[in-house]
C-alpha cells in the first residue's frame, strides 16, 4: 500500500487521535444535537485533517501553506465548538481542559508547518529569481 507524503507528518497522525476523541466526546451529545453543533464539531475537525492532506497534493509549498493556514482555522472552529458544548454542559470541565490541552499542543505545530512551508516557498522564489553568472 502506498504511503501519501501527508501520512508521514506526525501531526496528521496526532490530528487523527483528535478526531477520535472529537466524535466519542459528540456521540454522547443529546440526540437534539445530532444535526447541530455535533455534526459541525465533527465536519470542523475532520476538515483539520483533510486540509493538510489536500495540501500535500500542491505542488507549491505557497499553495501548502495555504491549506495548512485553512487547517489551522478548522481547529479553532473546534475550540469555539467545544467551548460552546461546555457551556451548554455537553461536555464536563474535565474533557473541556483535556481536549483544549491537545488542541493548544497541536496549534503551535501546525502554525511552524505553514511556517516552514512559506519558508521553502520563498526560499524557492529566491532561487528562481536569481540570475545565472553567464547571463
Amino acid at each position: 500500500m502506498h504511503v501519501y507524503s501527508f501520512e508521514r507528518l506526525e501531526i496528521w497522525d496526532d490530528i487523527r487521535n483528535l478526531v477520535k476523541g472529537i466524535y466519542k466526546i459528540t456521540g454522547k451529545f443529546p440526540d437534539k444535537e445530532r444535526f447541530g453543533l455535533s455534526n459541525q464539531i465533527q465536519r470542523a475537525v475532520i476538515s483539520v485533517s483533510s486540509n493538510i492532506a489536500e495540501g500535500s497534493s500542491r505542488t507549491s509549498y505557497k499553495d501548502q501553506a495555504h491549506y495548512t493556514q485553512i487547517a489551522y482555522g478548522s481547529l479553532l472552529e473546534v475550540i469555539s465548538q467545544l467551548t460552546a458544548a461546555y457551556d451548554l454542559n455537553y461536555i464536563d470541565q474535565e474533557k473541556y481542559i483535556s481536549v483544549r490541552e491537545e488542541i493548544d499542543q497541536l496549534s503551535p505545530r501546525l502554525a511552524s508547518l505553514r511556517n516552514s512551508q512559506l519558508r521553502r516557498h520563498n526560499s524557492n522564489s529566491k532561487l528562481k529569481n536569481t540570475k545565472h553568472p553567464n547571463h
